[in-house]
């Protein structure tokens, strides 16, 4: 009698894991263990699934890296338009930079900074991370350029405070806040919005 053929391999229902939940668990694990941490194994094995799972949505572990940057990227690019496009129509440039300044000090995102210098340190020796890295810093600083400029700053001078602000934004989030307290960052702020002249 001769053998059934057997259908295309399906990995098990409780196997399959969608591949945004396999870029999910890169991050995370990027953000402990940096890029030589994202292995195919021993995400499977955290994920309690199998490596078939992996390779539903995957080639291989390039793609996964790949498809990580994409994610990152692109959320990144998102969030920052939607910030710097202001929450009602009418905010001003100094509503919308303030905004801005008071998510990154006071509601930072801890796990999404670990996971932002991750990547960056990633990119350090991966082209593909260095581009989406410059994808992202260019999105992040045309748009609070134009802020500033808004505010009245000459164009080269705007570019020069949308990289302060940015340098501040991330730098501040590394000082121990029992030095850099609430008020100290109302100061530094204030600083950096100040009108020309």
């Amino acid at each position: 009698m001769a053998k059934k053929k057997k259908a295309a391999a399906t990995p098990p229902k409780q196997d399959r894991l969608d591949a945004p939940a396999w870029i999910a668990a890169a991050l995370e694990t990027l953000a402990d263990g940096g890029v030589d941490s994202v292995r195919v194994e021993p995400l499977a094995k955290a994920l309690k699934v199998t490596k078939g799972s992996f390779y539903w949505h995957f080639a291989d572990r390039r793609a996964l890296l790949d498809a990580m940057l994409a994610h990152w990227a692109e959320g990144r690019i998102a969030a920052i338009r939607g910030q710097a496009a202001g929450e009602k129509p009418k905010d001003s440039p100094t509503v919308i930079l303030l905004r801005l300044a008071d998510l990154y000090t006071r509601h930072g995102n801890s796990r999404g900074l670990a996971i932002e210098l991750a990547i960056r340190a990633y990119a350090r020796n991966d082209e593909d991370a260095a581009k989406a890295v410059r994808e992202v810093d260019s999105e992040r600083l045309t748009h609070v350029t134009r802020l500033f400029e808004k505010l009245g700053w000459p164009a080269d001078d705007a570019r020069a405070r949308a990289v302060l602000f940015y340098s501040y934004l991330f730098g501040q989030s590394l000082l121990d806040t029992k030095i850099v307290t609430p008020a100290t960052i109302d100061i530094a702020i204030e600083a950096l919005l100040a009108p020309p002249g």
